[in-house]
């Protein structure tokens, strides 16, 4: 299955990079080296039946399911991951991806996380 991706708003583009630069330099501090490769995950908030849909469409660019939860507020949430670098290139694509996936599953994009690498490829 091929994919048309939608555009992104660049606004919401600029403020997740906002976000994304705050991850990247917390990163930073605790010594990471942002070009090895580490499993990233992603989260989604939405329903079951967009989760559905998020996983076929996210499946095709490497992601894998870790786990579904239902926060103190009803709302669920999908997390996925996949395996990235994590320097600025790398994570603006990851974010304009997510979005992309928001848009087109009808699902809220949540942001993402990792654990620093100092050393070495794990």
């Amino acid at each position: 299955m091929s994919l048309n991706l939608p555009p992104v708003d660049e606004a919401r583009l600029a403020a997740e990079w906002e976000a994304d630069k705050a991850v990247l330099a917390n990163l930073a501090r605790n010594g990471d080296v942002a070009r090895i490769a580490r499993p990233v995950d992603v989260s989604f908030k939405g329903g079951e039946k967009d989760f559905e849909r998020v996983l076929t469409i996210a499946s095709q660019f490497g992601f894998v399911e870790l786990d579904r939860e239902e926060d103190e507020d009803g709302d669920l949430f999908l997390f996925l991951e996949c395996e990235q670098p994590v320097d600025e290139q790398s994570i603006r694509a990851l974010t304009k991806k997510c979005l992309q996936i928001e848009i087109l599953c009808g699902v809220e994009y949540d942001g993402w996380g990792c654990e620093a690498r100092t050393g070495g490829v794990h």
